[in-house]
């Protein structure tokens, strides 16, 4: 079914231009068009039509994944009482007895705690076993690998660079259909607020992530 994502801010990349009041097309999981929101409801009036609030990215690229899912332990919610809710590193993760469905329960809720920062796209090397299967299976791009021995960085992409630096591809015709929503005006204002105030991740045309805002914004 072909879906329209409508935001009052649209930046397809890096190098483009904003579009204001404009919309991305989806279907599947592939672009179709890019342009002005009213020009594409009209060119598809039975399309489903999702309205966001302020800003449509590209979906991010997390340089940082593979620490972030092999160097920390992402507790269960039932888990939280004993362990807390942070993801653990360091001393208290060597105290854990993890094995591979740990691991792989692990990287699960790591990848949805991701795509609740826009990413769509992670940094490997992944040399677990059980978190490759849960990377292959949440349908996020690989990137180029980065640091596996990096420190294990923070959840948001945006914590280490731009928005422009952190958009995994390119909202155009043809594209893999990868978006992230912001409750923010414009890409200064995500570079300040940072990635946590993504109110919807899209994976492959497929709504992998939606938040809850208000008229505020959040």
């Amino acid at each position: 079914m072909l879906t329209v994502h409508a935001a009052a801010l649209v930046v397809p990349g890096a190098a483009v231009a904003p579009l204001a009041d404009g919309a991305v097309a989806v279907d599947g999981g592939t672009v179709t068009a890019v342009g002005p929101a009213d020009e594409l409801a009209r060119a598809h009036p039975r399309a489903r039509t999702r309205h966001w609030p302020g800003l449509l990215t590209p979906g991010l690229a997390h340089r940082g994944a593979s620490p972030l899912l092999e160097h920390a332990y992402h507790p269960d919610p039932r888990e939280a009482d004993t362990l807390g809710t942070a993801p653990l590193t360091g001393t208290t993760l060597g105290t854990l007895p993890l094995d591979d469905m740990h691991w792989g329960s692990s990287a699960r809720r790591g990848l949805q705690l991701l795509l609740r920062h826009g990413v769509t796209a992670v940094a490997g090397p992944f040399r677990r076993p059980a978190v490759r299967t849960a990377v292959a299976r949440a349908g996020v791009v690989r990137v180029a690998d980065g640091d596996p021995e990096a420190p294990v960085p923070s959840l948001d992409p945006l914590a280490a660079c731009s928005p422009a630096a952190a958009f995994a591809g390119t909202l155009a015709p043809g594209a893999r259909a990868d978006l992230a929503a912001f409750a923010v005006p414009d890409p200064a204002a995500l570079e300040e607020t940072g990635a946590a105030c993504c109110v919807a991740t899209v994976v492959v045309g497929r709504l992998a992530y939606r938040g809850r805002w208000d008229a505020a914004g959040r």
